[in-house]
């Protein structure tokens, strides 16, 4: 989870249900929901990782349909990073609306899926604050741009991640909800772009005190390093 500060409505008292917790589940969670895999394998490319989770919470495995819980059992549920390998969006969400009040989405924008382009992720998905936008990844040309995809891919497996963490808004995103809302399947791009945030310029950090000479040999470290 990129944003744990956004989750906030979790009251005292409240039931949590977390879906697809990893191995670094969201310390409020009270119960895990997680899909039932065939192999390590697929846990490993579903996931990321070899590391599972270790908990003494209950853990509840499912076949990827309905949730096996009652109609409003829980009263906040968490799902992060698991909306974009649904196969089923509008169904999945609708199982979430039933068995929980409210609760935290969060998921990778269009702009990372641009660059890393997992397999195991389906959709494309966008917050406009009322309603959800979605559009499956397979109907696009985006596969075309595998070779390209690959290094980003690898440079983000390899830690070169500096400009991804500076700037999290433009690659992820996440939101609460009190209530169902309006899911929409679309075709235009358009509508997964991040408008209402500016790009912050890149400024290097480097003390007010340097001469112009100093700036100049700083800069230079600072750039081949």
């Amino acid at each position: 989870m990129f944003y744990p500060e956004l989750v906030k409505n979790i009251a005292a008292t409240d039931k949590v249900l977390e879906i697809g917790p990893g191995a670094s589940p969201h310390p409020r969670s009270d119960v895990f929901l997680e899909l039932k895999l065939d192999s390590e394998e697929e846990y490993r490319k579903q996931f990321g990782q070899d590391k599972k989770l270790e908990t003494d919470k209950e853990i509840v495995f499912y076949d990827g349909t309905k949730f096996p819980f009652a109609d409003k059992q829980f009263d906040y549920v968490i799902c992060s990073h698991v909306l974009e390998h649904v196969p089923d969006v509008e169904g999945f969400l609708s199982e979430i609306f039933r068995v929980s009040k409210k609760g935290y989405l969060e998921y990778p924008l269009i702009t990372y899926e641009y660059l890393f382009n997992y397999d195991v992720h389906f959709n494309f998905l966008k917050w406009d604050g009322k309603k959800l936008f979605y559009k499956k990844k397979d109907t696009t040309h985006l596969n075309e741009f595998r070779p390209v995809q690959a290094f980003f891919l690898e440079t983000l497996q390899k830690d070169y991640d500096t400009y991804f963490k500076k700037i999290p808004q433009f690659f992820i995103e996440g939101f609460e909800w009190n209530s169902p809302f309006d899911i929409s399947k679309t075709d235009n791009l358009e509508c997964f772009i991040v408008k209402d945030k500016t790009l912050p310029p890149l400024k290097i950090e480097l003390a007010n005190e340097y001469s112009f000479g100093e700036l100049i040999k700083a800069m230079v470290k600072k750039i081949t390093r």
